[in-house]
């Protein structure tokens, strides 16, 4: 397929990681819009999108500067849609999504519970769970730091055809097209879910985190462990261990961010996810609904 042939690629949720996705693109010289509320739309127009590098390295890889990223409050009919809102956030996009007809959808939003979703309120499009690993903060509603030196996505192998991942490919990250859906959304998930909840708990960054109580670190990762597995995607303790291993020690998580500036959160779509599919297989999950609670009337 030419770039000529290829549908305008819309962005929606131009946040942290859609912001950043948008300024890649268009960077590449794909045709690409960010979606977004007015206020954002506003500040992209008047702004474009600034990228910036906390991280030290990323400049060299992906550079930095501003993109005239165009802006819209609407999907354009037809568009290759990548949604990138975060996951409390679904709802007010999804019918201006369903509204554009789009030729297809690839969702980077955290967890495992969207899919469905996605899928009821778009019947017939092609739809797909794809996840994204980087550390970036949105600075402002037109800036964003990027403070890893990495951009790493993961694409189920139905969605391989799909003209957003083609263009992902090109525009610099890295790209990974793999097994199933549930597989890629349980790789991170796992991993997620797991940081996002300690460093949440404790106030600290990963490594930290991670060694401030050994017994509910195993507890915590044992039992996310056996949703993956009840919800028919295998895995073992020691492999999850092996890779928070990699995770930067100094690393925080946005869901600790948020939730110490008092702002909407992901606690129900990680913690709530793994306390409801604990609950629908019959799995204890205390570990998981200790900090829960804890977070839930901090």
């Amino acid at each position: 397929m030419s770039t000529e042939q290829r549908p305008v690629i819309a962005v929606v949720g131009p946040g942290a990681v859609g912001g950043l996705v948008a300024w890649l693109l268009h960077r590449a010289g794909e045709d690409v819009v960010a979606v977004g509320r007015p206020a954002t739309v506003s500040a992209i127009e008047a702004n474009g999108i600034e990228l910036r590098d906390t991280g030290g390295a990323a400049a060299e890889r992906f550079g930095t500067g501003v993109e005239r990223v165009p802006a819209s409050v609407d999907v354009p009919e037809g568009a290759s849609v990548i949604v990138a809102t975060k996951t409390y956030g679904l709802d007010d996009v999804l019918p201006g999504i369903a509204a554009a007809r789009p030729a297809e959808v690839l969702s980077l939003l955290n967890g495992v519970e969207h899919m469905g979703q996605l899928r009821d309120a778009l019947p017939g499009v092609p739809v797909a769970g794809a996840s994204i690993a980087v550390s970036a903060l949105r600075a402002s509603p037109s800036a964003i730091d990027l403070r890893s030196p990495w951009v790493r996505i993961e694409v189920p192998e139905p969605a391989a055809g799909f003209a957003s991942v083609a263009a992902l490919t090109a525009a610099g990250p890295a790209v990974r097209v793999r097994g199933t859906e549930g597989e890629v959304l349980w790789g991170k998930f796992r991993m997620l879910a797991s940081i996002a909840l300690l460093t949440s708990y404790w106030r600290q960054p990963v490594a930290a985190a991670l060694s401030e109580d050994p017994e509910l670190t195993e507890a915590l990762l044992s039992e996310v462990v056996a949703c993956s597995n009840a919800s028919g995607v295998p895995a073992t303790t020691r492999q999850l261990v092996e890779t928070l291993s990699g995770v930067p020690g100094g690393m925080r998580t946005s869901l600790q961010e948020d939730l110490a500036a008092g702002a909407p959160n992901e606690l129900d779509a990680l913690g709530g996810a793994l306390l409801r599919i604990g609950a629908a297989n019959g799995i204890p999950t205390p570990a998981v609904e200790r900090i829960v609670s804890a977070l839930s009337v901090a």
